[in-house]
């Protein structure tokens, strides 16, 4: 990966192409994508949450200051008479401490952080999923560009040596102005074709050097064509399997409703009572006149107890309980049409890849049949018994054919792109990503 970035600068330098296949571009992709970098940090943001959390197990220690001055003492009577009591100042300094011994809610809580670990390392790897399938489409897409263009450009190249033939011709009197004419017309009206190819590709471009997070000034080129992934193409949809295990969307439910579960406990947990236990270590001053001076020190220390039980609060607990309780259940039902959702879409994708499968064996004919009719008229015309218009029609058929045939090619590979995506099953690992959960260990 190193390598691949370097050379990107030294390409941007040199103003030299570098050269990619799509494996190439995802590998980029997932390494400089900026909201994957995101998606890491939010997991490294939440482990420093539980790791906040745990921390309240641990003793609480505090350094204290205090200073009264008392404004006016207190007066006690005895046999009628008045004695005033206290002094003008009070100062106390030391350490408090304190550490959690029974605290059920919070020992159940450091588990809601676990789940939350869970779910962003999930959401992570949803967003490498959707980064995968946005690459893969970008590229294919540019493909497309490529191979239109490139017939588009050959079927030009033809239109031109007819027109040249024409004329030709027309100057020895063998053919008409007319056909001479529209000759140079068709092979006229393919330019714009051409040049909308051209601008569609640098716009592609453009749009997958921002999926892989590559300056704009790097010029890419992509080696591989649409015919290169023609037998990927089938023998990914024999072995495809539909299983929605690792559907992103499901498996981000499934955590949601362990976490609300855990939430129920914590919620339950919270009628329990807290033992709290304390410890104090002071030193008390007491004088009178200024509080700059006369000072007297002397220390004292306590240990003890706190017993916190909360008998009744309104009712609140119960409410918030049954509350945790309806989100529970209502995540099964969500579930159930989620996966109920999902399993259409599946099947959607499914008849779409078996219908373009038969589209391309289909157009594939079509363009043999295509090439086949160009050649004869192209020997009839050589000899001169071939019209324009039987020459245009067959030029037109095969332009259409081809481009119908890439168009084919390019459905099928976004089609299967976008059922990896739904089924969650990229090879994350085959891009040098690791999906553990070492965060939470």
């Amino acid at each position: 990966m190193l390598v691949l970035v370097m050379a990107a600068s030294a390409m941007t330098m040199s103003g030299q192409t570098l050269n990619l296949t799509l494996d190439e571009c995802i590998r980029i992709a997932l390494n400089d994508n900026p909201s994957i970098i995101v998606a890491d940090m939010e997991i490294q943001r939440v482990d420093y949450s539980k790791k906040e959390v745990l921390g309240q197990l641990f003793p609480q220690v505090n350094f204290v200051a205090n200073y009264n001055r008392t404004l006016a003492k207190q007066t006690m009577v005895m046999m009628d008479q008045e004695f005033k009591v206290g002094t003008d100042n009070q100062h106390s300094v030391g350490f408090q401490g304190s550490l959690p011994i029974i605290v059920p809610a919070l020992w159940k809580s450091i588990k809601l952080n676990d789940n939350q670990i869970l779910q962003h390392i999930e959401q992570a790897r949803s967003s490498r999923l959707s980064l995968v399938n946005q690459v893969k489409n970008a590229y294919y897409a540019l493909l497309l560009a490529r191979d239109s263009k490139r017939v588009i450009e050959k079927n030009h190249e033809t239109a031109l040596l007819n027109a040249s033939v024409f004329q030709q011709q027309y100057e020895i009197g063998v053919a008409s102005e007319y056909d001479a004419t529209r000759a140079k017309v068709a092979a006229t009206t393919l330019e714009p074709s051409i040049l909308d190819a051209e601008n569609s590709i640098t716009a592609l471009k453009l749009q997958l050097k921002v999926l892989m997070g590559m300056d704009v000034g790097v010029d890419i080129e992509p080696v591989e064509t649409l015919d290169d992934f023609k037998y990927k193409v089938y023998e990914n949809t024999l072995n495809v399997d539909t299983s929605l295990v690792n559907n992103t969307s499901l498996r981000q439910l499934d955590l949601q409703t362990d976490y609300l579960k855990k939430a129920l406990k914590v919620q339950k947990m919270s009628w329990a009572p807290n033992l709290n236990g304390t410890i104090n270590y002071m030193w008390n001053s007491m004088s009178n006149g200024s509080p700059f001076k006369n000072f007297n020190w002397n220390p004292y220390s306590q240990a003890g107890l706190a017993l916190t039980w909360n008998l009744f609060s309104g009712g609140q607990r119960y409410y918030k309980q049954k509350q945790a309780e309806i989100a529970v259940r209502e995540m099964k039902w969500q579930r159930e049409n989620l996966t109920r959702g999902l399993n259409s879409q599946v099947q959607t994708q499914i008849n779409s890849i078996k219908s373009d499968l038969k589209q391309i064996e289909s157009n594939a004919a079509s363009v043999a049949l295509a090439e086949k009719s160009d050649n004869i008229i192209q020997e009839s015309f050589k000899m001169g018994v071939g019209t324009f218009l039987q020459l245009q029609d067959t030029q037109n058929a095969l332009l259409g054919a081809r481009l119908s045939y890439y168009q084919a090619i390019y459905n099928l590979l976004v089609a299967q792109s976008d059922l990896e995506l739904l089924l969650g099953n990229a090879p994350l690992s085959k891009y040098g990503v690791t999906t553990d959960n070492k965060h939470t260990k």
